[in-house]
């Protein structure tokens, strides 16, 4: 679906919806968003807009890495988002053609973001401030502001994992650290782009009428820096918590050793003593003896008895 909102000369805002008759050159500016197009609708991409194919070409090709790309008369741009879907990341792509006079979106699936700007600038009764630039910066804010959410919902299941409020297994504990972790590195590859894209917005010459709104593409840069510490961060608390985890396993299966330790150690000579006697050779006088056997069993007692002390002596048992 293709929609349309125009502002004219005379900064009102008209509404069309067929592009084929849509006379451009009576509005000031105007923004048309491709939402899930058929294969002719994308066709107005060249045939309308005469856009350039590579452009085209990453629109049509799903997830792109974050960038921009200067062309005549305009600039492109592509952006990722990314929503959680059934305890999983699922990024989307969403394409921007911005120029002086136009903004063209583009995106494969339903989107919040240009539905809330959409919507917004619709309600407006004062239209002044708003262009082309002023559009693309409200939806990219929109777009980084709504990482936050996923990166909070992270450190609140961390802090669930580290008290384990709940008594969960070691393995059930691993399990899920790790599946965090693996979402933390999704982000990071979709955050780290969108940075470096930030980034060169800032610090283009091309790019005149960005640097004329330097604060407030400064201030979505600055998100996403405090989202890149953050995500590093919650990738610091995973290792930790997981290093934590298997040290005290290690510890563990420790003591466990060391239990089996002492008891072979104990029954070492005990083994030794009745394997002595029970050698069925015929000249051995002391099973002959009347308390032969009660001599063995208090020699066995006293040797167990004696390791133990000597164990306990040693701190074994601490």
């Amino acid at each position: 679906m293709i929609n349309f909102i125009g502002v004219t000369n005379e900064n009102t805002l008209e509404k069309e919806m067929a592009l084929t008759n849509i006379n451009f050159s009576k509005y000031k500016w105007f923004w048309v968003d491709f939402n899930e197009p058929t294969d002719d609708e994308i066709n107005h991409l060249a045939d309308t807009f005469h856009f350039h194919p590579l452009a085209i070409e990453d629109c049509v090709q799903r997830l792109q890495r974050p960038k921009l790309d200067y062309y005549d008369n305009h600039t492109f741009y592509v952006t990722h988002i990314v929503r959680e879907v059934d305890k999983e990341i699922v990024k989307e792509e969403l394409d921007f053609f911005v120029g002086a006079n136009f903004v063209v979106t583009f995106h494969r699936s339903p989107s919040n973001e240009v539905s809330q700007v959409w919507d917004r600038l619709l309600a407006q009764h004062n239209i002044d401030r708003w262009d082309t630039f002023y559009v693309f910066y409200q939806i990219l804010d929109k777009i980084v502001d709504n990482y936050f959410p996923l990166i909070y919902k992270i450190e609140d299941e961390l802090d669930k994992i580290e008290d384990n409020t709940q008594n969960k297994s070691m393995n059930a504990l691993l399990n899920e650290l790790f599946d965090i972790r693996y979402l933390l590195l999704n982000l990071r590859h979709t955050i780290n782009p969108m940075r470096d894209l930030l980034y060169r917005m800032l610090n283009s010459q091309h790019l005149i009428e960005i640097r004329d709104r330097r604060e407030y593409f400064s201030n979505i840069y600055d998100h996403l820096l405090k989202l890149t510490e953050m995500v590093m961060s919650n990738r610091e608390v995973t290792a930790d918590i997981r290093d934590s985890y298997l040290s005290l396993n290690s510890h563990q299966t420790n003591n466990v050793m060391k239990v089996l330790t002492i008891i072979t150690s104990i029954f070492a000579p005990l083994t030794f003593i009745a394997g002595i006697y029970g050698m069925n050779f015929e000249n051995m006088p002391e099973l002959t003896w009347k308390y032969g056997y009660f001599i063995c069993l208090g020699l066995m007692g006293l040797s167990g008895v004696s390791m133990f002390l000597w164990f306990k002596r040693k701190g074994w048992f601490k």
